[in-house]
């Protein structure tokens, strides 16, 4: 559960701080409206994940459309993400089911909130500070 928190909230850092300028704080938006699959509109960078139980983990997003998700407790997961049905979605290496997220527009910070496509779990992604 706790890899797909990580991920999820590393898809919605992306496709939010891409469309910051075009949207205002607190309105649900999503990366691409054409329904296409293609690269991801996260941005490369690191990214801290939290849910309402506490810090998740943290999230690297790569030029080349990978990503490591590190829990707390040092565990790692690797895989791709890419842009589907407007989401971000992250596909873990291995066996795991691909997991695609949804945004709201950042806030001032670039804090968003990413929900899972069934809505059952979001998370809030803050891009780390140095």
């Amino acid at each position: 559960m706790k890899k797909l928190i990580l991920i999820a909230g590393l898809a919605a850092l992306a496709a939010c701080n891409k469309q910051a300028a075009e949207a205002s704080a607190g309105e649900s938006t999503n990366a691409v409206a054409d329904g296409t699959s293609g690269k991801a509109i996260t941005p490369p960078g690191t990214y801290t994940v939290v849910n309402d139980d506490g810090p998740v983990g943290t999230t690297i997003i790569n030029a080349d459309g990978t990503y490591l998700d590190r829990a707390p407790d040092g565990k790692e997961v690797t895989g791709t993400i890419f842009s589907k049905n407007g989401m971000d979605c992250f596909d873990a290496d291995g066996e795991e089911p691909e997991v695609c997220f949804t945004m709201t527009v950042p806030d001032a910070e670039g804090s968003f909130k990413a929900t899972t496509a069934d809505g059952k779990m979001t998370v809030t992604v803050t891009p780390a500070r140095p």
